[in-house]
């Protein structure tokens, strides 16, 4: 065991080096210029205008490339701050950069952090959130989840702006609105103000008679908790042409399969269900659905039709 977690350190030590490089030799107007490596979030560093980044080291896991983007003009100790969340794809820089034309336009920072494929493979680690043992289904540590990173790399980001932000928006498209919805579920204690989930490919539901991952059996979770989920200001973001029954990453597994035929229908019932239960349960429900019209499978199109939720 300490041989393998010998070999995991010097794993992780060559990826944090290779970010390093990556971004130290792709310093264009599209990525960090000189990014720096903090190790606490009261770093004196400052978070640069326009497009920028910095390698995230403030917890318990691997360290993670930020890529950002502050807008000119803007009084970025006081701007709303939005999480943009990537997909399967690990491509954080493209999704930034989607992203800039409605940063410029709202007055918000974008922050987008990489969860590579290196350090959390596959869906289980990233859009799940690493939160069981591969084979043994046993829970991990969890400062290891890849929901844990969210809330220390903001306190990093305020502190890099000398700001007083004290909550943010987090946004997520496909893989990454999966990421986003439970992240809402398993890290109740969040600071967000507004979850933006669009285009998932499938998701986890809001009722704990449904076994996870398809719903929240076995998460100990009170009822309590699961009320103030329900109440929390969330958005379910749908293209209504993100139809294709045959799109290449859509699971066709039989819990997913359950949920609707694509993407459009599975989100519709994940927000009816979750109503249905607050409902059932007399609780305040604080969730809104948003359909973008002529918009398919885009994280481009999702992002001109959400801008104006950032606040």
């Amino acid at each position: 065991m300490q041989a393998s977690t010998s070999l995991i350190s010097k794993v992780s030590a060559i990826f944090a080096a290779l970010s390093l490089a990556f971004f130290a030799v792709t310093g264009s107007a599209h990525s960090p210029a000189e990014p720096e490596q903090s190790t606490s979030a009261a770093s004196s560093h400052s978070l640069a205008q326009g497009r920028g980044g910095f390698v995230f080291s403030n917890w318990n896991g691997p360290d993670l490339p930020v890529w950002t983007y502050v807008p000119q003009r803007i009084e970025s100790g006081t701007a709303p701050i939005l999480f943009v969340m990537h997909g399967a794809r690990r491509d954080p820089q493209r999704y930034r950069e989607q992203w800039v034309a409605s940063a410029d336009r709202g007055g918000f920072i974008i922050v987008a952090p990489e969860f590579s494929r290196v350090d959390f493979p596959g869906s289980r680690n990233y859009n799940l959130g690493g939160m069981f043992e591969r084979g043994t289904g046993e829970w991990r540590d969890e400062g290891l989840w890849s929901f844990s990173a969210i809330e220390p790399i903001f306190d990093e980001v305020v502190a890099r702006l000398n700001g007083s932000q004290g909550d943010y928006t987090i946004f997520g498209h496909s893989a990454g609105s999966q990421f986003v919805h439970r992240f809402l579920m398993m890290k109740p204690d969040n600071r967000a103000k507004r979850f933006l989930a669009a285009n998932a490919g499938w998701y986890t539901f809001a009722d704990p008679e449904i076994a996870f991952p398809f719903g929240l059996g076995e998460i100990p979770l009170t009822q309590e908790q699961l009320a103030a989920i329900l109440a929390k200001d969330v958005v379910i973001l749908l293209g209504d042409q993100d139809t294709d029954t045959a799109h290449s990453s859509l699971n066709r597994s039989d819990g997913a399969m359950r949920q609707g035929e694509h993407r459009f229908a599975r989100g519709q019932a994940f927000f009816e269900a979750a109503r249905a239960y607050a409902d059932q349960n007399g609780w305040e429900f604080g969730w809104s659905l948003r359909v973008v019209e002529g918009v398919g499978h885009s994280n481009g199109g999702m992002a001109e039709g959400a801008f104006d939720l950032v606040d």
